[in-house]
C-alpha cells in the first residue's frame, strides 16, 4: 500500500543532501539530487495521483536550524507528507569545527519539537530518513560514536510518530561493502549520483511507490 494519497503535496527537507543545487529564488526548484529523483520517478510511476513536490533542503543545517526555520519552510507550506533528513552536520561539527555541536540529547529534542509541530498544526504523514555515513577516510570511523546514538534517536521518533523509516544508514553501508564507499558518497557524507539515485530509490520504496 502506498504512502502517498491522491494530490499530497510532499516537502522534501533536511541539509545540502536534500538542498543539492536547489534554486532558493525559485520556491518549485527540486535541485539535482535524490529530492528531483523521488518526484520525477513518483510522478512518472503514479500519475495518477497528481502529486506536488517540494525541496527545502539548506546546506550545513543542523537539527536545530532546521526546528528554527520549521515554521516559515514546513508548516507555513501546509504539507500533507513531511520527509525529513537531518544529523550528520550535528556530528560533522563535532569533528571537522564550523559551529557548536549539539549533543544527541539537544538532536532529539529539536526532532521531536519538529515532529511534534508537525502533528499538531498539519496532521501530516512523515518519512524519517536516517542520517547516514560511509567512511572514505580512517578517521571518519571514528564519527560512528556520535551518528550512531544519532541513528537510534531516529529510528525511536519514528516509531513513536509512526512514522515511515528510510534505514539509509545500513543501505549505503550493504551498498559500500559490494563496491567501496566512494562509490556512493564521495566524502563519506555527501552522495554520488549513484548514491542519490539509491537513497530516492529506498525512499520510493519505503513509501509504497514502486
Amino acid at each position: 500500500m502506498s504512502l502517498l494519497l491522491p494530490q499530497d503535496r510532499v516537502l522534501l527537507t533536511g541539509d545540502s543532501i536534500t538542498d543539492w543545487g536547489r534554486d532558493r529564488s525559485d520556491p518549485t526548484s527540486l535541485g539535482t539530487g535524490y529530492a528531483m529523483v523521488v518526484a520525477s520517478l513518483a510522478g512518472a510511476r503514479r500519475p495518477d495521483l497528481g502529486l506536488t513536490f517540494l525541496n527545502r533542503g539548506v546546506g550545513g543545517d543542523t537539527s536545530t536550524m532546521l526546528r528554527d526555520r520549521w515554521q516559515r519552510d514546513a508548516l507555513d507550506l501546509q504539507p500533507t507528507v513531511v520527509s525529513i533528513l537531518i544529523g550528520v552536520n550535528d556530528t560533522w561539527r563535532r569533528f571537522e569545527g564550523g559551529g557548536a555541536p549539539t549533543s544527541t540529547d539537544e538532536y532529539e529534542d529539536a526532532l521531536r519539537s519538529i515532529l511534534d509541530a508537525t502533528r499538531d498544526a498539519l496532521g501530516a504523514r512523515i518519512v524519517l530518513i536516517e542520517p547516514f555515513l560511509a567512511p572514505v577516510k580512517p578517521e571518519q570511523h571514528a564519527w560512528r560514536s556520535d551518528l550512531d546514538p544519532r541513528i537510534a534517536v531516529v529510528r525511536r521518533l519514528a516509531a513513536e510518530h509512526r512514522a515511515t523509516l528510510v534505514p539509509a544508514d545500513g543501505l549505503f553501508a550493504a551498498a559500500a561493502v559490494r563496491t567501496s564507499p566512494e562509490q556512493w558518497c564521495f566524502d563519506g557524507v555527501h552522495p554520488t549520483a549513484a548514491g542519490h539515485g539509491l537513497l530516492a530509490q529506498a525512499w520510493l520504496d519505503a513509501v509504497g511507490v514502486r
